[in-house]
């Protein structure tokens, strides 16, 4: 075996070991990652009676929305999972950010190429010899084919940081696909919700008009026989006329909220349509978080704690740019006049060895970026306690108003009963000839107005308990977001 032959094949074998072994002592510069610290309370401050969560005890893990108990919404939830566009964005998102963590992790291995070439070149007469002669033109030839490899050697731990940065954003895009899931079932859910209170509205407001109708054919009678003057059928009419239009208003509402949700689980808003149905959810009893259980369930927080961290890795490839670049470089092939004969011992050519590159000066690039790296990370720390600061306040504004919406509600239906009971005794009182048509308008129009109340503070327990499932992350235990690709 030729000796001289071998040697090349001796350092290339050996290049892998000699670059783990300086891979080994090397360090990555940057600061280590720690979980910025957030002020949190003990409890939350509207909690009052509010049980504390225990994981499974109330809330179904992932699909939160059946605790309402509405086959409907179940099978649009269904629908909006698989088509809703905003959560294909998001997943499209993280598969390009797992990509992004493949690619950052090639750079830890050699790159190996190969390279074959045919040249033919033709140079003129060349003059300044030595002795001044004129050397003739001529037509050379050179066939090659190469193999050569470079390899990175991370020594202070530049692509480690770039990698950690890769897989932080990678872990963010998890949680952001998550919170796009939750975000859009909230917003169906508050759609769906809000379309089934107004077909309650619509339904009451068509009782009224029923109501109405026989109130004013009341009217005509009583005139017929004398007994009323035309201003109580002029009043009755009225009445009527405006509660149609104010029925007819709730037709856009109605509609415009089909259309909503039409969009929402991918379709076409002409080819969706919901019929009328009455309102027939369960409302749940949700209890109150412990914070640090909170921190855990909301997946933009932890989609923002994990640029935190991210943040704080590209510190470290900003700063790595003020140490020498090291890299192992190889290359092995053949160099020829002609194809035949170039796989031989003389045409055989090799280089192999290390290399450092270190820019002297670029005029304060490199401060720069670590300033920038260092700001951006900053930036990062208060976006993610804003973030946990605001989830507290999405908690505690729920609460209350679940406590005090339950409170008015009670106050509310009895007022609704004592006004209903105000309009019969007026509709008698006028058919008696005690009281005139305007105290029969003022009393079925405060009825009116209390049922609406009461439907609405209904439609409004619903949104804020929503509110409050989205505020704690949807559940006691979401999905653990998928890990980084090692």
């Amino acid at each position: 075996m030729n000796h001289a032959r071998s040697i090349p094949r001796r350092l290339l074998a050996a290049a892998p070991a000699f670059a783990a072994a300086l891979i080994a002592s090397g360090c990555a510069v940057g600061p280590d990652y720690v979980r910025p610290k957030v002020d949190t309370p003990a409890q939350f401050k509207e909690a009052h009676q509010w049980a504390k969560a225990r994981p499974g005890d109330a809330l179904p893990r992932g699909a939160w929305w059946t605790v309402y108990g509405d086959t409907v919404l179940d099978t649009l939830m269904r629908r909006l999972n698989v088509s809703n566009q905003t959560i294909a964005q998001a997943a499209a998102q993280y598969r390009y950010s797992e990509a992004l963590v493949r690619a950052a992790r090639a750079a830890y291995f050699p790159s190996l190429n190969a390279a074959a070439s045919a040249t033919r070149s033709h140079g003129g007469a060349a003059r300044g010899t030595a002795q001044g002669a004129q050397a003739a033109p001529g037509t050379a030839t050179l066939d090659s084919a190469a193999i050569d490899a470079a390899w990175e050697i991370d020594l202070w731990g530049r692509l480690r940081r770039e990698t950690e940065s890769a897989r932080a954003n990678f872990r963010a895009s998890a949680a952001d696909l998550a919170s796009a899931a939750l975000s859009a079932q909230a917003a169906l859910a508050l759609d769906y919700f809000q379309l089934r209170i107004t077909d309650e509205e619509r339904r009451l407001y068509d009782a009224n008009v029923a109501d109405l109708q026989r109130s004013l054919q009341i009217t005509r009678n009583q005139l017929a026989a004398g007994v009323a003057a035309r201003a109580d059928v002029a009043q009755a009419e009225t009445q009527l006329k405006s509660t149609q239009a104010a029925a007819i208003d709730l037709v856009i509402q109605r509609a415009q909220l089909e259309h909503g949700i039409a969009v929402l689980i991918g379709k076409a808003p002409a080819d969706f349509s919901l019929a009328a149905a009455p309102l027939a959810v369960e409302m749940p009893h949700i209890p109150s978080a412990l914070p640090s259980e909170l921190l855990e369930r909301r997946p933009d927080i932890a989609a923002e704690e994990r640029r935190v961290a991210a943040a704080n890795a590209n510190i470290g490839v900003a700063e790595s740019a003020y140490f020498p670049q090291a890299t192992l470089s190889g290359a092995f092939g053949y160099q020829a006049a002609n194809w035949s004969g170039l796989i031989s011992a003389a045409n055989e050519f090799w280089s192999v060895g290390p290399a450092l590159a270190l820019n002297l000066f670029d005029g304060g690039a490199r401060r720069a970026a670590t300033a920038e790296a260092r700001a951006n990370y900053d930036a990062s720390v208060a976006v993610y306690r804003a973030t946990v600061l605001t989830a507290f306040q999405q908690v505690e504004d729920n609460l209350v108003a679940l406590r005090e919406l339950a409170a008015e509600s009670t106050v509310q239906d009895g007022a609704t009963k004592a006004a209903d009971q105000a309009a019969t005794i007026a509709l008698n009182q006028y058919k008696s000839g005690l009281v005139s048509y305007l105290g029969v308008v003022v009393a079925q129009s405060t009825a009116l107005a209390n049922e609406r109340a009461s439907i609405a503070i209904r439609g409004r327990e619903l949104a804020a308990s929503v509110a409050l499932i989205k505020a704690l992350g949807g559940g006691w235990n979401q999905p653990t977001p998928p890990a980084a690709p090692r």
